[in-house]
Order: C-alpha cells, then structure tokens, then sequence
C-alpha cells in the first residue's frame, strides 16, 4: 500500500519546488480505472504487489526508455523513495521476476483493449477541427517471438494518421501471419468504444480489400480508402481498364527527400458501373516516379515508374482528391510512426521475450508509450524517453499521476 499522503507530498514537493501532489490514493485515477479492468491472474494468496501498481510502474519505465524486464525492474528499484511511495512501490519494490511473471500471465488482449480504451478517451477530447479523421490499420510481426513453441506473435493495430497515437491493438490468430489479420479486422475496430467511427475514414493495404470489411464499416458508418493489388486480380484489371488516359491529372506533386526525386500524379474517375465491389463511387490511379537525385547516376538514371490503384467509397463531393492523395501517402504512417520507431528506438526484433502472453503485452506497453508522449507534443521518441529517463518525477507527471 502507498505511504500515508502526508509524508509522501511533502518530501516530493521539496524536489520539485513546491509543487503540490494528490493523495496516491487517487494516482492516475484515468489511468487506474482502465488497468483496473484487467483482470489479476495470480491467486490472492501471498500477493505483495496490487496489479495496478505493477502495471503503472512498468508504464512509468518504458515511458523513460525501459526495453526489457530488467530495465522496468532496475528503474522501479532506482526511484527515490519519495516517488516511489507515490506509485505504491516504496515498501518492498517488484522484483524483475514478480514483472516477468504477471506480465506474461495477463489476458493480453484484454490488456490492449484497457489501455486502448484509456487513449481513446484521451483522443476524443481533441475531435480534429476542420477535417476527417483519418485510420490506418496494419499488422507488425514480432519476430523475437517465435520460439519452439510457435511462430512469432503477429499484432494488428490501429493508429490515427495525424497525431500518430495508437488506439488500438490486438493478435492475430494464433496462426501468425499476414493472412490472420483478415479475420482480426473487424474485432480490432470494434475495440474503439471511445471513438464514433461515423465519417471516420479507414485506410488499409491491399490485404483488406474485402467485401466483409466493406460491409462492416458500412454497417458502423466509416468511409474507407483500399489498395488493390495482386490479391484482387479482377477488381484491378476492372481499374486497369477505366479511360485513364482520358482524364487529365487531378493532383501532381514533386517532392525531393531520402536521397530520391519523386513525381506523383494522381487521377480520380467516379465509378459508374462496371466495377464488381460493393458501394465504390470513386477509383484512384496514383503513377510514382522517382530516381536518385542530385548525383551523377541520378542524372543518367531512368526514371522508375509504379502505378498503384485505390478504391473508396467516397464520393467527389466529399473527399477532394489532394485529400485521397494525402491519405494514401498518410497510411504509411503506421509503418514509419509505428513499427520503426518500435524496432529501432525499442529495439523490439532483437527482444526475445516469447513467453505466454509477455510479447504483446510489452509492445502494447511500447504502443502506450508512444502515444503518451505524442499527445505531450513530442516530434522524436527517442528524445523524449531520454529526457524522461533523467527525472524519475517526469513519467509520473506525462501519466498525470502527479
């Protein structure tokens, strides 16, 4: 239990210059609320360690940069006691292995569902003004992961494509592969209790370029902008074959970045008949050229063309096609706000946690962490857990548990 709110405040307070804290027993209370609907899988015999607790501290150490148990063990050890009476951790503090253990053990999806809920909350207060939001969804595998006992855990998750906060997360099947994220659609979605997906827009890869998930955001009310590729060959031969050559380029941009010149044109028809998938009204045909830039293989290289189609169920009247545009590109936000910043700045492909439930749990704990500090405005993760890894009060504070 916390130390009595009289003598943790005080001796918090002279370290941070007066500053005031709230009772412990109401730390984080948003927070708390959300962890307090996973539920504790240890017996209640012999328990040291409320689960809120231990899951809050393990919040608190990868806000600040913790990669593994270890980490999460060695920073909830180093608080000053102060501190550490605010998080419930001043009398005897977690082992590495009392982490290791409860973290492997917790209903991992129920776990993503309870911290997704907490930022969706936190999401809803900021509805964008003057535009959609925007959804992409996609699926990472962690490849530490495999081990004798099965593949790696494949996690689908959803991110919103201006603020880069994650809003949801959850398995695959237990069969790990890109094909298992088909079937894990539509319950991801459905675990966005604090957001109305009404004229929200959902961006996917080709994968889900399915009749079912068309269907569903339908029956939700959720626009949808999809890729179609090899995985549909009739629907893009139908693409392939509309009067592209007859419309002149709705958007062009050129752009220079990455050691590259890239020119992209884009072109939007409204669909009239002819195209076999359900409540289509517009086709996208995006033509990408790029060659190395500035260099003298640049100068003497060819241009490399690639031609992507799109589908979507908006009309011309309530998408503009800068905006189709914007979106496509924005999709890959998941891959490079996301998944990049969780394989290089957490290292999570060299992790090799694999056991029980241990693997999502800590990518979600990545996910939440990334999230927090984004909504705290900050541009480069790396940076921001570094400077919250200076201050033990400082994780705390980006929690609002101080």
């Amino acid at each position: 239990m916390p130390a009595p709110a009289s003598l943790s405040i005080a001796a918090v307070a002279d370290q941070v210059g007066g500053v005031e804290l709230p009772d412990p027993v109401a730390l984080a209370p948003r927070l708390t609320d959300a962890l307090a609907g996973v539920v504790d899988p240890r017996r209640r015999r012999g328990v040291r360690h409320g689960l809120v607790v231990v899951l809050t501290a393990a919040v608190c150490a990868v806000a600040a940069g913790a990669r593994s148990f270890v980490a999460v063990a060695e920073w909830v050890a180093d608080l000053p006691v102060e501190v550490a009476a605010v998080l419930g951790t001043d009398v005897r503090c977690p082992s590495e292995s009392t982490i290791r253990r409860i973290l492997g053990q917790v209903d991992a999806d129920r776990f993503d569902a309870a911290i997704g809920a907490f930022v969706q909350r936190l999401c809803a207060a900021t509805e964008p003004v003057g535009r959609r939001r925007v959804l992409a969804v996609d699926g990472k595998t962690v490849r530490g992961s495999r081990g004798p006992a099965g593949p790696a855990r494949h996690l689908f998750a959803v991110i919103d494509q201006q603020t880069r906060v994650v809003l949801g997360q959850r398995q695959a099947n237990a069969v790990a592969g890109k094909g298992s994220e088909i079937t894990a659609f539509a319950p991801l979605l459905d675990t966005l209790h604090g957001l109305d997906l009404a004229g929200v827009v959902i961006t996917a890869d080709a994968l889900h370029t399915q009749r079912e998930h068309v269907e569903y955001l339908a029956g939700r009310g959720a626009h949808w902008v999809l890729t179609v590729k090899g995985n549909q060959p009739r629907l893009r031969r139908q693409l392939a074959g509309l009067p592209w050559r007859g419309v002149e380029p709705d958007h062009r941009s050129v752009e220079t970045a990455h050691g590259r010149r890239e020119i992209r044109t884009l072109r939007v028809v409204t669909i009239a008949a002819g195209i076999e998938f359900p409540h289509a009204r517009q086709a996208v045909q995006l033509i990408r050229k790029t060659r190395p830039a500035n260099t003298r293989s640049g100068r003497r290289a060819r241009w490399r063309t690639e031609t992507v189609y799109a589908i979507t169920d908006l009309g011309p009247h309530q998408a503009r096609p800068e905006e189709l545009t914007g979106w496509i590109r924005g999709h890959w936000q998941i891959e490079n706000g996301l998944h990049w910043v969780r394989d290089v700045t957490f290292a999570e492909d060299l992790s090799t946690v694999r056991t029980g439930a241990a693997p999502q749990v800590m990518a979600a704990l990545r996910n939440l962490a990334i999230s927090l500090h984004r909504l705290a405005g900050a541009t480069n993760i790396a940076a921001a857990l570094r400077h919250h890894s200076r201050d033990a009060l400082r994780p705390l504070q980006l929690l609002k548990i101080i």
